[in-house]
């Protein structure tokens, strides 16, 4: 074959001799558009996620990479598949919508039996198996909604959009071209949710996985904020979300009473307190606050504090009324710091605080509370290996290996993976002690640990008291029928040092939520609130705490970190179901064989699902970063940096040993360094106050990543802060706001307070 002649291929290609394919020079074109994408590295695939230039292409790059997998091309309009084409759908740039069609419209693949394609949200791509021949009216064409402009938008940007998203319809006139219009989906109804089930059991791994660096796609839910699917729904939302919530609503008091002094009936009356004041400030949130799906409740934030307080030198080692003494410095302590939470929300300083608070911040801070705590997770679950392996394996399969797997439209295990794997140890752990394996001879597991004399048996009671089933006798104590009321541990105490570090811990408490509040609106597919409505909500947990503190809980009420979590794997994002969950609460907490039955549960046990719990919360805190440019080398040093300081530091603090007349347990050990720290100043209160916050993770690491984060220089990518809503967007859109908006007469009321997105 002559040099220079071209031989056709089989797939109807040319193949070009060695001298015609030689590379020739580049010669720059004069008309070429400054928004095109040039590089080599933009050709091959990659996708700029901070670069403004990519914004608007890439949208158009992953439609088109779409559409060529099945064989569509919507730039050039031709389906190049068996010498078929298709019609030109150009879309607009700037308004992010599909143009009036100028010539035939997409056609389906003649002789395909694929049938039509699926964008991966039920949305079809409109491929008809059949031919072009007549009598085809009213087949949907092609859907194609892309959303460009801001980076947020640009990572949800799929075919078709959401659900609500507009579809491009066309009617045949017999030869198989049309015209096609664009004509906007049916919204749903706010009465129905749209979550189907399906009978039998499915597996089908998560699909869904955000990219370290990068947004990810808009969440689907199946039941929006303001959706009302009926009553049975309902209830069933409502108990799910609770449910799911459980190691975080009444876990606490079962580490914080016993180090505390409490017996188990005390154990027992706190569960009921918390669960009554968690029904009621979550109602609160609701109306008043953000408004968000939100469950309100005892935060890890307040118990590190707690204990510290508690293993006070002049606490810890009373020998008389020790519990109810530490819970009333508890109660003033909580009060005054939620004072300052309340003042920090309503007077709108949240929202200028705002600016300061980056995702940086944020991911560290609530990285640090889970990590606060690892002292504590196995060295106490390791007391009864037999019982706390089993459950931390159990917990892990139900979360990770068999999260996919679908029960009639229902991931049992993924949901219900707490509950259902306690229920399960808890039985095996009663078969355990009934079956003889912690009966040691001579030895009562009834009788307290100063008063057993012989030293074999001293030696088994540590292990009879974690792992045995019937060692409790909070259900025996508690009674049928008990209404937690104010201040039934009497009158609280006030002291400089405990409201000192109380301030600072609701400090970081807001900063915890602030995260929250700005995840859980991108799982419920909201707009995220205006730093006003963030500033009301801090200033309605600070009031909520302050019914903490008056109840008498121990801990500080505010937002769950872990609904994030939750509204994630149940896809109900919906805030009836969550009022209903917390009315029934307030009923549940009326009984007090609830407390009792829930207060029996080995210490053991409870360990190993905090474990899990500290680690989720670990989980969620690094899911923060994505919001930020995780890649640059800046914000991985501010978080490193932060994090290993602030584990270090209050190590530091935590090794001089407290001076007791009594010997603590190892886990207690760190909670006692704020009486023998290494700050003197001269004053006693202010000692406390300095070593007791030095000696927290959490406190240490937000400072230092505030500080950096706020004064080493960077990028505006790099310094990204969090995209809240503006006013305007308020004022020029009300409904793109409408689930934050406060209920017409307490709005009428507070309409002076536009600080507070009223």
């Amino acid at each position: 074959m002559e040099a220079g002649s071209s031989s056709k291929t089989l797939d109807g290609g040319s193949r070009r001799s060695p001298e015609a394919s030689r590379i020739e020079p580049f010669i720059p074109r004069r008309d070429h558009n400054p928004k095109d994408l040039r590089s080599w590295a933009k050709r091959t695939g990659f996708v700029s996620v901070f670069s403004g230039e990519a914004t608007e292409a890439s949208a158009k790059d992953t439609i088109q990479i779409r559409n060529k997998r099945s064989g569509l091309d919507l730039e050039k309009g031709i389906a190049e598949k068996e010498g078929s084409l298709s019609p030109k759908i150009e879309i607009d740039p700037v308004l992010g919508r599909t143009r009036a069609p100028r010539g035939i419209e997409i056609e389906p693949v003649s002789g395909s039996n694929r049938g039509s394609y699926r964008n991966g949200r039920g949305g079809n791509l409109g491929l008809r198996d059949g031919g072009l021949g007549t009598g085809e009216n009213e087949k949907r064409r092609v859907g194609v909604q892309p959303v460009l402009g801001s980076l947020d938008e640009e990572r949800r940007a799929e075919l078709n959009g959401n659900s609500n998203g507009s579809h491009v319809n066309g009617n045949g006139n017999g030869n198989g071209h049309g015209v096609s219009q664009v004509t906007p989906a049916a919204e749903p109804k706010k009465d129905d949710c749209n979550g189907g089930s399906e009978a039998g059991i499915n597996f089908s791994p998560d699909a869904e996985e955000p990219i370290l660096g990068r947004l990810p796609r808009e969440p689907e839910v199946k039941c929006g904020v303001m959706d009302n699917p009926g009553f049975a729904p309902l209830a069933y939302y409502s108990i799910q979300h609770y449910l799911s919530l459980a190691g975080s609503l009444v876990f606490i008091p079962l580490i914080m009473v016993p180090a505390m002094g409490g017996t188990d009936k005390d154990t027992a009356n706190v569960i009921s307190t918390m669960l009554l004041v968690s029904g009621i400030t979550t109602i609160l949130h609701s109306y008043f606050g953000t408004r968000l799906p939100l469950v309100q409740g005892s935060s890890f934030v307040y118990l590190a504090p707690a204990l510290i307080i508690a293993n006070s030198a002049e606490l810890r080692n009373l020998a008389e009324h020790k519990f109810r003494r530490i819970m009333r410095e508890l109660q003033g302590a909580i009060i005054i710091g939620s004072i300052f939470q309340s003042i920090l929300g309503f007077s709108g300083l949240m929202s200028l605080l705002l600016r300061w608070i980056n995702p940086i911040v944020v991911a560290s801070t609530v990285v640090a509370v889970g990590l606060a705590f690892f002292s504590y997770g196995f060295p106490q679950a390791g007391s009864c290996v037999e019982i706390s392996v089993p459950q931390i394996l159990l917990v892990l399969i139900f979360t990770l290996y068999l999260r996919g797997i679908s029960i009639s439209g229902h991931r049992i295990f993924r949901i219900y993976a707490v509950p259902l794997s306690v229920v399960i140890i808890w039985a095996y752990a009663f078969f355990l002690t009934a079956g003889g394996a912690y009966n040691y001879k001579g030895c009562s597991p009834y009788i307290p640990t100063s008063n057993i004399l012989l030293d074999s048996c001293r030696k088994h009671s540590y292990t009879m008291r974690h792992c045995r089933t019937d060692v409790s006798n909070a259900w025996q104590t508690s009674a049928w029928v008990r209404i937690p009321y104010p201040l039934q541990w009497g009158l609280p105490v006030f002291q400089l040092r405990t409201s000192m570090i109380m301030i600072i811990v609701s400090l970081v408490s807001s900063v915890d939520s602030v995260g929250t509040y700005h995840l859980t609106s991108l799982q419920a597919n909201s707009k995220p609130p205006t730093p006003g409505i963030v500033s009301r909500g801090i200033g309605i947990e600070g009031f909520c705490s302050i019914l903490a503190g008056l109840w008498g809980t121990g801990t500080g009420s505010t937002t769950l970190t872990e609904n994030v979590h939750t509204i994630n794997v149940t896809k109900v994002a919906n805030r009836k179901a969550v009022q209903l969950g917390a009315v029934l609460l307030i009923l549940f907490s009326f009984i007090g064989k609830v407390g009792g039955i829930l207060a029996s549960i080995p210490q053991a046990l409870a360990a190993s699902v905090l474990c899990f719990t500290w680690a989720l919360i670990v989980a969620l805190g690094l899911s923060t970063l994505p919001h930020s440019r995780a890649s640059s080398f800046r914000n991985m040093a501010v978080v490193g940096v932060s994090l290993f300081l602030g584990l270090s530091i209050p190590a530091y603090f935590q090794q001089y040993q407290p001076e007791s007349s009594l010997i603590l347990p190892g886990y207690l050990v760190p909670y006692a360094a704020a009486s023998s720290g290494p700050v003197h100043t001269g004053s006693i209160q202010l000692d406390f106050a300095i070593n007791g916050l030095l000696s927290m993770n959490m406190v240490v690491t937000f400072f230092i990543a505030f500080l950096l984060d706020n004064t080493v220089p960077g990028s505006g990518q790099e310094a990204r802060v969090y995209a809240w809503s503006s006013s305007e967007d308020l004022e020029t859109d009300p409904a793109s706001l409408e689930n934050y908006t406060l209920p017409k007469g307490v709005a009428g009321i507070f309409r002076w307070a536009k600080c507070l997105g009223i």
